[in-house]
């Protein structure tokens, strides 16, 4: 019998054939540092100078100091220093060799609260390294809080680490120094000769930055706070100190508890409550199941930024909009500090900005409200990415943001809810104010001399049937919105069940028959079944491409704005409308001019005057019996102005002026709605353009030219 090898043993071609393996040469090793990894880890975990010196400040908040100056000296130029100075705890000898100088480990990742409960924030000991790399040379002078007599002093200078070969070949000395007896315990950092240069908008990033840090919102008169020595700070500092919040019209408060059980109340300006909500009310969404976050607190205040509010407000509207300019948008505050880039301009990390675009009555966004998301996590449930810009995004955080973006929903649904019973009080008002309205005017003319009182009743009587012809008019505009609105919602819905089941049973079933009967029939399958069977799939086609259609126009993401490329937006149209043209015998001729012309808007608004110029022609094709039916799109740009002409060959606008084919509701078609130009001639107006019409264009039919200004090409 064969021998059995064990299938983990090595094989024979890697083994020492007759040595044994105990009396085998054994030497030690160990992994070793480039100095390189020094300049590459410094450069690439400090993108930014206000990052960096955070990093330093932060290291102050853990030392459990309640004081943390910066001073930028002659940094204006390169070579300049940057000095930080705190009144914390300082640092022993041991503190400073097995835990400031240690990079990738921290003797604060232990969690352990400090002396002032604060729990720290450094758990990588990467921040500084970052931080002290700015410069060619750090000297860091300690005194701790435990040895009254001693400081200590280190200087680092970084050219002796890039001639090295490896980080431990260069000796670092710890000197030891005689305390004053008038110092008190603190740590004070100098970073001398500065790479770069830093400019005022660096300043004012970092003033903003400082200010934030330590959450300005609370009333602790003992907490962290930070002072740049540097006008832009005092500016700004003296914003934050004006606390407008009083001149909110809302203020939301939600919380998670520790069992993740959450629960939310909103008050007015007055501190009034005026609704409130349970667990299962926020969690509805997502069955009301717990959410998996450390405990948190989302407060926001949420201002009405008009005239009429600030009418009884103590505050200008002005101030509150630069304030909220500066400070606005959702901070979100991770045991005790604040965490970039959450709430920073253009960091809408809770999306309200898109939900107000989707739907804006009674929404928040990013410039009209401030707020805080406060956690306590002492178990590092959130962790922060290495280069401090903002969490990785696991469970916690998901769970941490889907609540938040709940508590923001309820309170949209609620006040929404308020609007919709102030209109439903209004609407059954109105009668009754308009009839008071009308005796009092009829008791006003009766007082009238006979002579003229015949003249002003004849007047008042023409007033009211215009008046009355206006409403029914608006009411009948209105309603013809709601039915075209049932009927998109209608026509979604089928569209999305046909495309997922009908449609594509009748595809196959199509391609089955004409499978087996070009089989078994033969030449006579041409014959008898050939075209009814490529007409079924031709038909199809076209169904299929009408519930695309219905689907990409409600895809809610289009309406998001952005830049929009025009001639891109013309081609994926006409893509998703090429099967349904051709099976409607319709040849379209693209002639776009060279260039990427773009503006600024949402695709739905250029999809909806694509859309609908290819739908008018496509009417008038079917409602003629046009023949070599043809639709030309031309494109131009001259002096940041780009002309699109949209023009067919078929009958051209006949049976309504020119003027009434942008009014809802005017067509000369039977079952028409009148609303396609009425739309296009809104979304060119939204997207900042002119349209007009030529009832005869060069092909003979009608010719549309849209005329927006470009932001370039």
């Amino acid at each position: 019998m064969a021998e059995q090898k064990n299938p983990l043993q090595a094989p024979d071609s890697f083994r020492v054939v007759g040595t044994p393996l105990v009396e085998q040469a054994m030497s030690s090793a160990k992994i070793c540092f480039s100095s390189d990894i020094l300049r590459r880890l410094g450069e690439e975990l400090n993108p930014s100078v206000d990052k960096g010196i955070l990093e330093l400040v932060k290291n102050s908040y853990d030392a459990d100091a309640t004081q943390c100056r910066i001073e930028l000296l002659n940094t204006d130029l390169p070579g300049g220093t940057i000095c930080v100075i705190d009144n914390g705890d300082g640092m022993t000898v041991d503190e400073i060799e097995n835990g400031w100088l240690v990079l990738g480990k921290s003797i604060k990742s232990q969690r352990k609260r400090t002396r002032l409960g604060r729990i720290p924030a450094g758990s990588k000991g990467l921040g500084r390294l970052a931080s002290l790399r700015m410069g060619s040379q750090t000297m860091m002078t300690t005194r701790p809080k435990e040895v009254k007599t001693a400081e200590y002093n280190l200087l680092i200078d970084w050219s002796e680490f890039d001639t090295a070969d490896l980080v431990d070949d260069v000796e670092l000395t710890i000197e030891q120094a005689v305390q004053d007896k008038g110092k008190k315990s603190g740590t004070q950092i100098l970073i001398e000769n500065l790479r770069n240069s830093i400019g005022r908008i660096d300043v004012k990033r970092l003033a903003r930055e400082l200010i934030l840090l330590a959450d300005p919102f609370g009333d602790d008169p003992s907490a962290f706070k930070p002072e740049l020595v540097a006008p832009e700070f005092a500016d700004l500092e003296a914003l934050v100190r004006n606390r407008y919040f009083r001149d909110a019209e809302y203020h939301l408060q939600a919380r998670v508890s520790k069992n993740g059980r959450a629960h939310a109340s909103v008050v007015d300006w007055k501190g009034a409550k005026i609704f409130s909500s349970t667990h299962d009310e926020l969690a509805m969404s997502r069955k009301k199941r717990p959410y998996k976050c450390p405990p948190v607190t989302f407060d926001l205040w949420v201002f009405i930024l008009n005239k009429v509010t600030f009418s009884t407000r103590e505050s200008s509207l002005g101030e509150v909009r630069n304030w909220l300019q500066e400070l606005g948008g959702v901070h979100l505050y991770h045991n005790g500090l604040r965490v970039i880039p959450y709430g920073n301009p253009g960091n809408d990390w809770l999306e309200m900005n898109l939900r107000r675009v989707q739907s804006p009555e009674e929404r928040p966004g990013t410039n009209t409200s401030i707020g805080r998301v406060v956690i306590t996590d002492r178990s590092d449930t959130l962790i922060q990415k290495t280069d401090r810009s903002g969490f990785i995004e696991g469970e916690a955080f998901l769970e941490l943001k889907s609540f938040a973006q709940g508590a923001l929903e309820w309170m949209a649904s609620r006040r929404l809810e308020i609007a919709e019973k102030r209109r439903a009080k209004e609407r059954a008002s109105a009668p009754k104010k308009s009839s008071r309205t009308k005796k009092r005017v009829e008791d006003a003319i009766a007082k009238v001399p006979k002579a003229a009182r015949e003249n002003l009743e004849d007047a008042f009587e023409s007033y009211e049937s215009l008046r009355d012809h206006e409403v029914s008019q608006l009411h009948k505009e209105v309603q013809l919105y709601r039915t075209l609105s049932t009927a998109g919602i209608t026509a979604a819905t089928f569209a999305h069940e046909s495309s997922a089941n009908p449609i594509k049973v009748i595809t196959q079933s199509a391609e089955a028959i004409e499978r087996r009967g070009k089989s078994n029939l033969g030449s006579k399958y041409k014959k008898l079944l050939e075209k009814p069977v490529r007409g079924i799939i031709r038909a199809v086609k076209s169904l299929a491409v009408l519930g695309a259609v219905t689907l990409k126009l409600v895809d809610h993401e289009k309406r998001r704005l952005g830049r929009v490329e025009l001639h891109g937006a013309i081609n994926r149209d006409l893509e998703t409308f090429e099967p349904f043209l051709d099976g409607r015998d319709v040849k379209v001729e693209p002639l776009l001019c060279t260039g990427t012309p773009y503006v600024r808007g949402s695709e739905a608004a250029m999809e909806s005057i694509v859309t609908n110029l290819l739908n008018n022609s496509l009417a008038a094709f079917e409602d003629a019996g046009t023949a070599n039916r043809v639709i030309r799109i031309t494109t131009d740009v001259e002096s940041d102005v780009w002309t699109m002409r949209v023009v067919d060959n078929g009958p051209g606008i006949k049976g309504i002026s020119k003027r009434d084919i942008w009014l809802p509701g005017r067509t000369t078609r039977k079952n028409g709605t009148g609303l396609g130009l009425t739309i296009v001639r809104d979304a060119v107006k939204d997207l900042g353009g002119e349209v007009d019409a030529e009832e005869r264009g060069d092909l003979g039919g009608a010719e549309i030219i849209v005329e927006l200004p470009v932001l370039g090409m």
